[in-house]
């Protein structure tokens, strides 16, 4: 793919451009218009991409639990252990002496990805979380 930069045109109402301007000003310094939009088409592509069937992608899951609550870490485990080949890696963090923190690395098939987050995150004694979803693949 070639790097060089092609030029276009954006019509946009005056107060649609006033608000682009200020999230511009928040990106940062080092940030422009020309920036802005390129990261945001990129944003976009992932997103479009991660909805594709058959898509790899790579996962985080975050999630928070007490781990006193109805041998809820062994279900984790077990959980994790039945796909440990989409598992890449856990870092388990203790928050207090009752909560536990864990990230979760996945990677495979968009479908896989979110069927094992909606199991770890249905687990009784999870008390919430969240996945967030990238490509593998390289993006413009």
């Amino acid at each position: 793919m070639s790097s060089e930069l092609v030029r276009f045109s954006v019509a946009m109402p005056e107060d649609l451009l006033m608000s682009f301007d200020a999230f511009v000003a928040r990106r940062g310094l080092a940030k422009n218009r020309s920036e802005v939009v390129r990261d945001l088409v990129r944003d976009a592509l992932v997103d479009d991409a991660i909805s594709l069937p058959g898509t790899e992608v790579m996962g985080t899951l975050t999630i928070v639990f007490n781990h006193h609550a109805s041998d809820v870490q062994e279900k984790l485990h077990v959980i994790q252990h039945g796909h440990f080949g989409m598992i890449v890696s856990t870092t388990h963090v203790h928050l207090d002496e009752d909560t536990c923190l864990e990230v979760i690395i996945l990677r495979g098939e968009t479908t896989d990805v979110r069927a094992i987050a909606d199991q770890i995150l249905g687990t009784k004694g999870v008390k919430n979380g969240g996945l967030v979803i990238t490509t593998t693949g390289q993006m413009v």
